[in-house]
């Protein structure tokens, strides 16, 4: 059986996620994606390379039934020629930019069900399916600088990543007693040029004061594309002291 590193990946249609898939398949990773639509490109180079590649396509806003499906598929799937095995959770929202009494219920509801539910859901079922497995685990949650700086209307996207950087110090405790816990980490990718960005450029700005700043940083070309930051995150989560700070930020290293 060909021996490679296994490697589950949420957000992996579009922007830094479909980046990061592509750059996984080129080196080889066995790989599942989870996000609301599959890409045909991705599944073109997987075949091209030889590389097992399943693209599931589900709603992170109804985080567990993907959970219960991740659980399930790990038990069949078994650690037979897994060399590592990692979970990315990457997939997040910005629902409608504005302050919070001004944003449907429904809309805070999704963001949060799929920025910060589904990545502890997921993570929950990864650590269950796998506890047995012998070769390295790792967790790696992309947060954002916004889950460590308050901005005005931003409340649901910088409460999600908050708590995404604050249970994964909860895991990163609980992993550390453990015998081959895995390691984890929640890591600010930096600014990225996505359609994420657009959406705050695109804001009202009588409802958002910060549009200023991220119209700034497009303009002076501040932006990462989302290839050169897909290949730091990637790195990161290569360092061998991965997990040794369980909240980082690429531009950090």
């Amino acid at each position: 059986m060909t021996q490679r590193p296994l490697t589950l990946l949420t957000g992996a249609s579009r922007g830094m996620g479909l980046a990061m898939a592509q750059q996984l398949v080129a080196a080889g990773h066995e790989l599942v994606t989870l996000s609301r639509q599959t890409s045909p490109a991705l599944a073109q180079a997987a075949a091209a390379a030889g590389i097992p590649c399943e693209q599931w396509a589900v709603d992170l806003a109804d985080p567990s039934a993907a959970a219960s499906r991740l659980q399930a598929w790990l038990a069949q799937r078994g650690p037979a020629g897994v060399t590592s095995l990692t979970l990315i959770n990457n997939a997040g929202v910005i629902p409608r930019i504005a302050p919070l009494g001004e944003i449907d219920a429904g809309d805070l509801a999704r963001a949060l069900r799929v920025g910060l539910e589904a990545p502890m859901l997921l993570t929950s079922a990864f650590l269950a399916a796998t506890s047995a497995w012998t070769m390295p685990r790792r967790v790696l949650n992309i947060s954002s600088g916004l889950g460590r700086r308050a901005m005005a209307s931003q409340a649901a996207y910088c409460a999600a990543k908050a708590g995404m950087d604050h249970f994964t110090r909860c895991v990163a405790l609980e992993e550390a007693g453990r015998p081959n816990g895995a390691r984890v980490c929640s890591l600010a990718p930096g600014v990225i040029d996505t359609d994420m960005q657009m959406q705050l450029r695109g804001a009202d700005p009588a409802l958002f004061p910060d549009i200023g700043n991220f119209q700034g940083m497009k303009d002076k070309g501040q932006l990462t594309s989302p290839e050169a930051a897909a290949a730091r995150v990637l790195a990161w989560l290569d360092r061998p002291d991965f997990g040794a700070n369980p909240v980082a930020d690429v531009r950090d290293a």
